[in-house]
C-alpha cells in the first residue's frame, strides 16, 4: 500500500497552490499531482527542478518531502526504480513523434466534422506565451512538457474540428507549437526531431495560406542542416522560404530574417557575392515601423545582425572582419545560446591567430554557458573547434578544453 506524501502536500497548500493549480504551473494533468501526494509515483527526474523551484526548497529538501516513510524492518519492498535519463529521453521522443504522425494526419484532412462535435483546443495566444516561457527558461527542456500538452490539445481538437474555418485556426496553432516543439529540439541537438517538427510546421501553416509562418518553419528547418554541418542542404530551403516570404506580409521581418540566415548558408558553401547579397538584403530590416514581429515564431528585428555578419565573415575565413563583429556583438547582453556560438567563434579567431590565452578564455566561458544551461547548440558550436584546436594539445590547457568538449559532445 502507498504512502501518502502529507508534507509534499502541506507545502504546496502553504504556497496558496491547489492541485489544479500547481499541476498547470509543473505543466502536468491534475491527476499526476494527485498520485505524486498519494506516493503512487515520482515525479520524473526532468521534472524536479522545476517542482523545487515552485515550492521554494532545494532539491535536496524536495527529495526528502518525496521520500516514503520508513518501512517496518521485516518489510522486504523495493522501491520501483525510476527511468534512466536515456529512457526518459527515448521515450518523450516517441511520445512527440507519435503526435507529430497523429497531427500531420489531422492536418491533411479536409472534412471538417459537425460543430456539435467540436473539442476545446489550445486558447488564442497560447502560443505566445510558451515562446516567452521558452526564452525565459533557463534549460529549454522545461519548456517541453508544457508545449506537449498543448500539441496534445491542438490534435484532439483537429479530430472534430466543427468547420473549415475552425480547422485552418487550429492549422496555424499548430504551426506555432511545432516550431516551438522544434526549437527545444534543436537547443537538444535532436536535429532528426527538430526537422520532423519543422516540416509538420510548414505543412500546417501552407494549409491555413499563412505565408510568414511557412517561411518561418522552413527557415528553421534549414537551420539543422546548417549545424549539422551541411549547408549546401540549406540553400535550396532557404530559397523556398524566401519565395514563399515575398507572398507574406510586407510590414513583417519574415524576409529579412530569411535572407539573414541566406547569408550564413551561403559563406558556409564559400559563396561570398551570394553571401554579401543576402546580407545587404537582411539589412533592409531598418526601413521597417511598426510591429516587426510577434514575439513569438518571429523574433527578427535585426539586432542579430552584427553577430551573424561575424558568423558570415568567420566561415569565409575574413578573420579580421569577423573579429570586429563577434567582438562587439559579445558585449551586447544576448541569450545564452547565442553567447555561447559568438565566444565559440571568439575562440576560433584565437586559434587561428594561435592566441592560446584566448582560445581558453573564450572557449571556457562558452563551456560554462552549456553547463549552466545545458544547451546543447552551445555544445555543437564548441564542437567545431575540436578541429582548430588540434595543433595546440601540447599545451595541457588546450588539451583539457579539448577533453571537455569531447566529453560534453559524447
Amino acid at each position: 500500500m502507498p504512502l501518502r506524501r502529507d508534507q509534499l502536500a502541506g507545502r504546496r497548500i502553504s504556497l496558496g497552490y491547489s492541485q489544479e493549480s500547481f499541476a498547470e504551473a509543473v505543466g502536468v494533468a491534475a491527476s499526476t499531482v494527485v498520485r505524486w501526494e498519494a506516493g503512487k509515483v515520482c515525479p520524473q527526474p526532468y521534472m524536479r527542478p522545476k517542482i523545487a523551484r515552485l515550492l521554494q526548497i532545494t532539491p535536496r529538501e524536495l527529495d526528502c518531502l518525496l521520500a516514503p516513510l520508513p518501512e517496518p524492518i521485516t518489510a522486504k519492498v523495493q522501491p520501483t526504480p525510476l527511468l534512466a535519463d536515456g529512457d526518459l529521453d527515448d521515450m518523450l521522443r516517441r511520445e512527440l513523434l507519435a503526435l507529430i504522425a497523429t497531427t500531420g494526419a489531422l492536418v491533411a484532412l479536409h472534412t471538417p466534422a459537425s460543430a456539435a462535435n467540436s473539442r476545446t483546443g489550445p486558447e488564442d495566444g497560447a502560443g505566445r506565451v510558451l515562446w516567452q516561457a521558452y526564452r525565459l527558461a533557463e534549460n529549454k527542456r522545461d519548456a517541453a512538457p508544457l508545449v506537449r500538452h498543448q500539441l496534445a490539445l491542438a490534435a484532439a481538437a483537429l479530430t472534430d474540428a466543427g468547420s473549415e474555418s475552425e480547422r485552418l485556426r487550429l492549422c496555424t496553432q499548430v504551426a506555432d507549437l511545432y516550431q516551438l516543439a522544434g526549437e527545444i529540439a534543436f537547443d537538444a541537438n535532436r536535429y532528426h526531431d527538430a526537422a520532423q517538427c519543422y516540416t509538420l510546421a510548414a505543412s500546417a501553416a501552407r494549409e491555413a495560406g499563412h505565408y510568414d509562418m511557412w517561411a518561418c518553419a522552413l527557415t528553421r528547418h534549414a537551420f539543422t542542416s546548417l549545424y549539422d554541418r551541411k549547408p549546401a542542404a540549406a540553400v535550396p530551403l532557404l530559397e523556398a522560404a524566401a519565395r514563399i516570404a515575398e507572398r507574406g506580409d510586407p510590414r513583417l521581418s519574415t524576409r529579412y530574417w530569411v535572407a539573414s540566415v541566406q547569408a550564413e548558408a551561403l559563406a558556409r558553401t564559400g559563396d561570398a557575392d551570394g553571401c554579401a547579397r543576402a546580407l545587404v538584403k537582411a539589412e533592409q530590416v531598418s526601413n521597417l515601423t511598426g510591429e516587426l514581429h510577434n514575439g513569438g515564431w518571429l523574433r527578427f528585428d535585426g539586432s542579430r545582425l552584427g553577430e551573424q555578419r561575424g558568423a558570415c565573415y568567420l566561415a569565409l575565413g575574413q578573420a579580421e572582419a569577423a573579429e570586429r563583429y563577434l567582438a562587439t556583438a559579445v558585449r551586447q547582453g544576448l541569450s545564452a545560446r547565442r553567447q555561447g556560438a559568438v565566444l565559440a567563434g571568439l575562440a576560433e579567431l584565437g586559434a587561428r591567430h594561435r592566441d592560446i590565452d584566448r582560445v581558453v578564455h573564450y572557449s571556457g566561458a562558452a563551456l560554462e554557458l552549456a553547463e549552466q544551461t545545458g544547451s546543447g547548440y552551445i555544445v555543437r558550436r564548441l564542437d567545431l573547434l575540436r578541429g582548430p584546436l588540434a595543433p595546440f594539445l601540447g599545451d595541457p590547457r588546450v588539451s583539457d578544453l579539448h577533453e571537455q568538449i569531447t566529453r560534453r559532445g559524447a
